[in-house]
């Protein structure tokens, strides 16, 4: 790498027009060298008022270049970005994040450093209002995020995946691009990929930046019924992807709906419905509580829904996801 290689940061986004101002201005406040960037807008045919937004950030910043995803998905804007870099570098950027002013910069380091073929941060969710600043606080949370590293990790390690990502340019020609099936999961379907020939995917806690999440329970609950829909259809195309953490939020769901739907047969399956429910219940609470006492008491109250929103969304949307492919495999072939 040369001492600063060119960068080429690719923010694919569709209706961002409440959040990619504020993106886009900590992109061009980074530390690292305005010369040695290009900034890709890849927008998916927004129908608010994105475009014209990220069309006056370019008049002013001709570094920003803005390009049209016809086919509208976050995958296929991703790679149409790729393809348009001309970066020795890829840095992919969330249009509902705002990046530490050193984000560039810690990114290039600890590629140089670690040789890894992505490297990323943690994903430091915040919100503005009551709601949201409760989403912010499940999200971040063990619980809440069901042990994924870079939601609380607080040390430098080698992990399964990452937050947002940079990776050398070869890294595409040598594994291919996001796959452009997934509407969700494309990133750990990508991660995966790089494993399985041998990469690595390195997690550091100063590579800094901070996600603006669901601003309501309903858009948190369609957001993690997809990421259980398609991280189904994602170890469908990979099985050996599969973690533990991926699959206890459809084993509760479906443990819970089993017993209960039993319960009405057996009496005897009552009794277990009432236990698992209860466990739930209960680590729920101590982790809100955990939560409340360093946070803020006036979050405990939601706390709980929140998780509950997250679980619940994501186990049912794992399931819906099973539900499809038995009635597929069971319709006659033609």
């Amino acid at each position: 790498m040369n001492h600063n290689p060119l960068v080429s940061i690719i923010i694919a986004i569709r209706n961002e027009e409440n959040f990619i101002a504020q993106c886009l201005q900590s992109v061009v406040d980074q530390d690292y060298p305005q010369d040695r960037m290009e900034i890709l807008v890849v927008d998916g045919r927004s129908e608010d008022r994105t475009p014209e937004i990220v069309a006056e950030f370019s008049s002013t910043y001709p570094i920003i270049k803005l390009l049209d995803n016809s086919k509208l998905s976050a995958p296929a804007g991703l790679n149409l970005g790729i393809r348009e870099a001309r970066g020795d570098i890829i840095v992919r950027v969330d249009g509902h994040c705002v990046l530490e002013a050193d984000y560039v910069r810690q990114c290039v380091r600890y590629l140089r450093e670690t040789g890894a073929d992505n490297v990323g941060g943690l994903i430091r969710a915040v919100g503005e209002g009551y709601v949201e600043q409760v989403i912010a606080l499940a999200i971040n949370s063990f619980f809440g995020s069901g042990g994924s590293k870079f939601h609380y990790a607080s040390e430098e390690q080698y992990v399964d995946t990452v937050y947002l990502g940079a990776f050398p340019r070869h890294v595409f020609d040598r594994v291919g691009y996001f796959d452009e099936r997934l509407m969700r999961n494309q990133d750990y379907e990508l991660n995966y990929r790089i494993r399985v020939v041998g990469g690595t995917i390195f997690l550091s806690p100063a590579i800094k930046s901070s996600y603006y999440g669901r601003s309501t329970l309903r858009d948190l609950w369609q957001q993690y019924f997809q990421y259980g829909f398609w991280k189904l259809e994602m170890i469908q195309m990979h099985p050996r992807s599969v973690r533990l953490r991926h699959s206890v939020a459809p084993l509760f769901v479906f443990s819970l709906l089993a017993t209960g739907l039993l319960s009405f047969v057996y009496s005897a399956f009552l009794s277990l419905f009432l236990l698992i429910i209860s466990s739930y219940v209960l680590a729920s609470l101590l982790s809100s509580l955990k939560l409340a006492r360093c946070r803020g008491w006036r979050y405990f109250p939601l706390l709980p829904v929140a998780f509950a929103v997250m679980h619940f969304g994501w186990g049912l949307g794992f399931l819906w996801g099973m539900v499809r492919i038995a009635i597929s495999a069971l319709r006659p072939r033609r």
